[in-house]
């Protein structure tokens, strides 16, 4: 027996060609303190366990925990995104439109839903963060309108849950316009009597804070999610002042009367049940 090719070779070997452990095993919590195992965290709807930070949610795993019995329908947006601006960073739009969807397995940033949560029919509206930020740009302009269309339509009520960075910078003025098309969707809601809950995830900012975010005849926030329109930092450098520490948290805007609730967002679903069961008689 040669001990140096039957046991100190093969031992090297391993050491040499030992396989890392999968990336997407372990995730940082968004608190940055903490390093959380996936399944766990997933488990947990994306809250970490120590700290009860709410991190980001795709949106499946959103749908399954607001529908009863994760049980609903996608609503199709006949819309394609046309690059109205032939825009250019440092990638084409294109190519950035085309990695997003890869990454999200999603046309883009907006998806729609029918179903029934707490036994009420409705329609939800969710945008993802994990597509270009949330970002709202012609695609999520006309789901958001479309949306209510249904709900208009099938006489239920209307749920949108808001993640974004706010317009699309490259979409430039065409992203703005969504804002007053968002808004006329919302005024289309109200006129016909139709109930419309907003509830904000973190983080709610930009131009989508600035339009249908806020407009809800209820709204729902969750626990820690930063909300507003600029920056804490560029308001502190524009208004040459100190802002409060908890400043654009949920719990901030609902102490000074910008939002209706504060919820965990394991208690989202029941909360939004109880909402629908008062609205809708």
């Amino acid at each position: 027996m040669n001990w140096l090719t039957d046991y100190v070779k093969p031992k090297l070997s391993s050491l040499v060609n030992r396989k890392e452990p999968p990336s997407d095993l372990w995730t940082k919590c968004g608190c940055g303190e903490r390093t959380l195992y996936v399944s766990d965290l997933k488990e947990n709807l994306n809250v970490c366990s120590y700290c009860d930070f709410h991190m980001g949610m795709d949106v499946n795993s959103r749908l399954k925990n607001l529908f009863d019995n994760e049980n609903y329908e996608l609503i199709e947006v006949p819309f394609e995104n046309n690059d109205p601006l032939k825009f250019k960073d440092l990638k084409k739009y294109t190519d950035r439109m085309k990695a997003a969807q890869k990454k999200t397995d999603q046309k883009d940033a907006a998806i729609l839903a029918k179903g029934e949560i707490g036994s009420t029919k409705v329609v939800v509206f969710i945008l993802d963060f994990n597509f270009m930020g949330g970002s709202m740009g012609q695609f999520v302009g006309e789901a958001f309108k479309i949306g209510c269309q249904n709900a208009v339509d099938l006489n239920c009520p209307f749920i949108s849950v808001a993640s974004s960075g706010g317009a699309r910078m490259q979409e430039g003025i065409v992203s703005l316009m969504q804002l007053p098309k968002t808004v006329a969707a919302v005024n289309m809601l109200d006129q016909h009597k139709i109930p419309y809950v907003s509830v904000l995830t973190h983080p709610t900012t930009g131009g989508v804070s600035a339009s249908f975010a806020m407009l809800g005849d209820i709204i729902i926030a969750e626990k820690g999610s930063m909300i507003g329109f600029a920056g804490k930092r560029v308001i502190e450098e524009t208004i040459k002042e100190q802002l409060p520490e908890d400043f654009q948290t949920a719990e901030y805007l609902l102490e000074h009367g910008m939002v209706d609730m504060v919820v965990h967002r394991k208690e989202l679903s029941q909360t939004l049940s109880k909402v629908l069961s008062f609205v809708k008689k």
